[in-house]
């Protein structure tokens, strides 16, 4: 089969936000006085702000935690198997660990640019599809197996993409187990473990895998709150695995125009935000995540048609990453969600501003979000099995739809932007 890597197009867009910062801006230089912001610089300061302190690093926050935990429950598998007494309850509780890191990475990839991308931090968690050929190679090749260490170090620096992050252990955690007892996939909707014999040397790697992760979600909570901002914990992972960047990413965005932000002003910002993290995941949902599968997605969508193309699809995860992914877009517009489960509306968002210009454009914009999510809702479960079945055409087709609007509309939120600057 031919290998897909997630490789998003935020690379490309961010080259062309930074081509039109550059021209605009011409030679100016960072040095913006803060006591001298127009009106809409302070409105967008005061929102990077809120969008930085209030929903990227509490999401990459607990992403982390998450990943922590599940990196303890494979230790566990492995400790339970070693001694006789693994059960599927086991197996299960590691599964649905992942699920929740996994919930707090898709509900992050409105704001793929900076760390997760210059890192490379995306590609590496999550590249797809698995590459099986290269995972057995290695699961039987002694001396491979015998640098595979409990803190992610040997999976981290030594393989590549296809083998590495959420679906690699996705694979182990939920294909391994839910085969019946001639290694056949079974059909099951719940994913759920059908048996326990993992072999030593896939629960070294399992470990291995579920470190590397969780050092990479460290990272990410890191690089936009800033080291000493982390636990002590992740502070000391990140030092004895030699991860740690040094850098406040979220300071620079909230530095605008200031010396050591790479930012010419806020609007600069708010075009990274946009172009390069909202529209950048609208259009992956819509024309790859969805399109591809299914045959459907628009061509600039970059990726030609595979009907194997399918994310998450050993736990059947996949619509429930999609959901994730508009959560994140809702998420960066409208401010994230509180303690009980409301969007904090009375936070500096981008949505409260654009409402003060054109409160019509604020209102579909929001409709547009919520469009896309419930055409998503209507997508037959579990897409691994519907994707390509024929009654679902027109349902598939409305979702990939409802992301291209969404995409668009942001457009005009930018085109709004531009014109009260």
């Amino acid at each position: 089969m031919k290998k897909y890597l997630k490789f998003p197009l935020y690379v490309a867009s961010a080259a062309i936000v930074g081509m039109s910062a550059m021209a605009c801006s011409d030679d100016d230089e960072p040095n913006v006085d803060p006591n001298e912001l127009t009106a809409q610089e302070q409105a967008l300061k005061e929102i990077v702000a809120d969008y930085t302190d209030k929903t990227v690093v509490p999401t990459y926050q607990g992403m982390a935690d998450a990943a922590m935990q599940l990196h303890s429950l494979c230790i566990d598998i492995r400790t339970k198997k070693t001694n006789g007494t693994l059960t599927t309850a086991d197996v299960e509780a590691a599964g649905e660990a992942w699920k929740l890191a996994r919930d707090y990475w898709e509900k992050s990839e409105a704001w793929l640019f900076g760390p997760a991308g210059d890192y490379s931090v995306d590609p590496h968690i999550d590249s797809w599809p698995l590459d099986k050929v290269g995972m057995d190679a290695l699961l039987s090749n002694p001396a491979q197996m015998a640098q595979m260490d409990d803190e992610g170090v040997y999976v981290g620096n030594y393989l590549g993409y296809a083998l590495q992050g959420f679906h690699a252990i996705e694979y182990m955690l939920f294909e391994l187990t839910n085969t019946t007892a001639n290694g056949n996939a079974t059909a099951n909707s719940e994913s759920v473990a059908h048996n326990l014999n993992y072999t030593p040397e896939e629960l070294n790697y399992l470990v291995g895998l579920a470190a590397d992760l969780r050092n990479q979600c460290i990272l990410l909570e890191a690089c936009w709150a800033g080291t000493e901002n982390v636990s002590a914990e992740k502070q000391q992972i990140l030092t004895e695995t030699e991860l740690d960047k040094g850098i406040n990413f979220g300071e620079r965005i909230k530095n605008a125009g200031q010396a050591g932000s790479e930012y010419v002003n806020y609007l600069d910002v708010m075009y990274d935000i946009i172009t390069a993290g909202i529209q950048n995941i609208a259009n992956e949902v819509g024309n790859i995540k969805i399109g591809n599968p299914t045959g459907k997605g628009l061509p600039s969508g970059g990726m030609e048609y595979d009907p194997n193309y399918i994310e998450s699809p050993y736990s059947l995860n996949s619509i429930r990453d999609f959901l994730g992914n508009i959560i994140s877009i809702r998420n960066a517009y409208q401010g994230s969600p509180s303690v009980d489960g409301t969007i904090q509306m009375a936070t500096a968002t981008l949505s409260s501003y654009v409402a003060t210009l054109n409160a019509d454009l604020d209102n579909r914009v929001k409709a547009a979000i919520q469009d896309a999510y419930d055409k998503i809702t209507l997508m037959g479960e579990p897409f691994a099995y519907t994707c390509g079945a024929p009654e679902y055409n027109t349902i598939n087709q409305d979702a990939i739809d409802a992301c291209n609007v969404m995409n668009d509309i942001f457009d005009e939120v930018k085109t709004l932007l531009q014109a009260n600057h």
